[in-house]
């Protein structure tokens, strides 16, 4: 007699893949898949509970990136429309965020219903795998799908659509299918491409050969987690090197031969060394117009090679003279054999090493100042002198990451640093509890200005009640910063309330986090940033640190 299969609910199916994937926090806001929050707290899996849609999808994405793990948010149906647009800057970084809403059930489509919305479409855009399923028995599979979407070759977000706007037909559903999970699809990187090692070859000959070469780190180096293996191979071949954006601090900012972050947000070294080279090897980054300060850095006819796990990216704006698809960690150890020895062009990494220097000598003085209003320069000297050695920055977007990825130097091998891909002002400090959840045993500093910390400034009840302690240092200057010049250059001439356009009302943040129960300082006077700092680090409670700035600084001057 044949033996009978075990139904599983499909809150039960959610949970066990949930778990098995190394989820360890799940981002949402009320109400959605309730018999799977049961089931979830049976295994100690935290539920966050957010104060909105988008703010969860920012944690998830916070989480995701910082531990390489599938990051989870859901969202009932009539907030899946704002649970899909937190989604964008996720998308733009390949962070492997695993998205469930509700919709409404097919016998009640098509009829004018209360919240009907056909949101899957929203979706597209903004994801790799996008399925709308209609009975448990389709769960298992299109779940185990999603979890290997999401962290096969070039990572993203991935999203489900359960019927009934909870997800509850899904949730109470049986199936005989199982929850078999396959641990690969549990960590980035879940494969590791090596190159061809004709390739390989062709790759360092080319260095070799070239007078001015350049090594860009991106985005898929620090997934790969390829760090040692390229600070080997700088070392060996003492060659400079700057990073995008995202590419930040995997070898340390402040090594001899780093140049900086370069791009439309980069420091002006770094771009100026960028234009002289006549090569320029890019691991793990897409050659898109901020990375490339829309395709002027480098120019058209310098040579160009690119190492990417995504085939689509090789080529795609520069014509390559070498391509190598691959895992960046297993490029750059399969490389590191074939070095002879030191690059010949000794001069030309002096030469990149004096215009840091020479660069960090130009602010010297405002990075010191005790002005008043206080300089974001000095803000910024005071956070590099005061994150620990296993700390992760994260910044918001516009200057805020302009200021973080440029000025705060990571001076540890351990630190990290995150930055929304997509340029979403707000994604920082909701990502920032976030990347607390993924890495609980170390401090995170979140760098962001008002006019960010304004989007979601509710989920500091969050991270009170959820006791995830970070430290939130507030560039406040009173305004947007970024719009200040171009706003001012518009009204050149012309008589008129300029303000209104840039300009916020003067609010004590601090006044408001203590409310909230947070630990928080306002501090006005340069020489109290550092203990206050030291203050906000220990307090072990979610800190703000408000800092009054000056809103004319522009990081873009240096």
């Amino acid at each position: 007699m044949a033996m009978l299969k075990q139904l599983r609910k499909g809150s039960e199916i959610l949970m066990e893949m949930f778990k098995g994937h190394g989820v360890t926090h799940v981002f949402y806001m009320e109400a959605v898949l309730r018999y799977t929050m049961l089931e979830m707290e049976k295994v100690g899996i935290k539920r966050v509970l957010c104060h909105s849609e988008k703010g969860a999808a920012y944690m998830a994405d916070g989480y995701a990136r910082a531990t390489g793990r599938p990051g989870v948010c859901l969202a009932q149906s009539v907030g899946a429309a704002n649970l899909a647009a937190g989604l964008q800057d996720a998308y733009l970084s390949h962070s492997p965020v695993l998205a469930i809403t509700g919709c409404k059930p097919s016998a009640e489509k098509h009829r004018n219903t209360y919240q009907e919305l056909d949101h899957w479409p929203l979706y597209q855009p903004v994801t790799k795998y996008n399925v709308s399923i209609q009975t448990t028995d389709e769960l298992p599979q299109a779940l185990r799908q999603a979890f290997r979407e999401a962290m096969t070759g070039a990572p993203g977000p991935v999203h489900l659509e359960f019927p009934q706007h909870q997800g509850m037909h899904i949730e109470l559903g049986e199936t005989e299918g199982g929850t078999t999970v396959d641990k690969r699809f549990a960590q980035l990187p879940p494969f590791r491409p090596y190159p061809d090692p004709a390739d390989l070859a062709e790759v360092v000959k080319q260095i070799y050969d070239a007078e001015r070469p350049v090594l860009v780190i991106g985005l898929g180096a620090v997934l790969s987690g390829a760090g040692p293996e390229l600070a080997a191979i700088i070392d060996r071949l003492g060659i400079p090197f700057a990073t995008t954006m995202d590419g930040k601090g995997l070898v340390p900012d402040t090594h001899p031969l780093c140049v900086g972050p370069i791009g439309g947000y980069g420091r002006k070294c770094a771009n100026a060394i960028l234009a002289e080279a006549d090569l320029v090897v890019f691991i793990g980054s897409g050659l898109d117009d901020q990375v490339t300060n829309k395709w002027s850095l480098p120019s058209q006819d310098t040579h160009v090679i690119q190492i990417d796990i995504d085939p689509s990216e090789l080529g795609r704006n520069y014509m390559n003279s070498a391509s190598i698809m691959a895992d960046a960690k297993a490029a750059a150890s399969s490389i590191l054999p074939l070095l002879t020895g030191a690059h010949k062009s000794v001069a030309w990494a002096q030469k990149a090493t004096a215009s840091v220097n020479a660069w960090r000598q130009a602010q010297a003085e405002i990075r010191a100042s005790d002005s008043c209003p206080i300089s974001a320069e000095r803000l910024c000297h005071e956070v590099q002198q005061a994150l620990p050695a296993n700390a992760a920055l994260v910044a918001d977007t516009g200057f805020s990451a302009i200021w973080a990825g440029s000025f705060i130097e990571l001076t540890q091998q351990g630190q990290r640093f995150f930055r929304p891909g997509g340029g979403s002002l707000g994604w920082g400090f909701p990502a920032s509890l976030g990347v607390k959840c993924g890495m609980p045993e170390r401090p995170v500093v979140c760098f962001t200005g008002d006019g960010a910390f304004w989007y979601h400034l509710n989920e500091l009840e969050t991270a009170v009640r959820h006791k995830i302690n970070t430290v939130t240092v507030l560039n406040n200057n009173g305004g947007l910063g970024q719009c200040y010049r171009g706003i001012k250059a518009l009204y050149n001439g012309i008589t008129g309330r300029s303000e209104d356009l840039y300009e916020y009302s003067n609010v004590n943040f601090a006044e408001l986090a203590e409310k909230m129960g947070a630990f928080a300082i306002r501090v006005k006077n340069a020489k109290d940033i550092a203990p206050a700092l030291r203050e906000a680090l220990s307090a072990n409670k979610p800190a703000v640190v408000e800092v009054l700035t000056n809103i004319a600084g522009d990081p873009q001057e240096y």
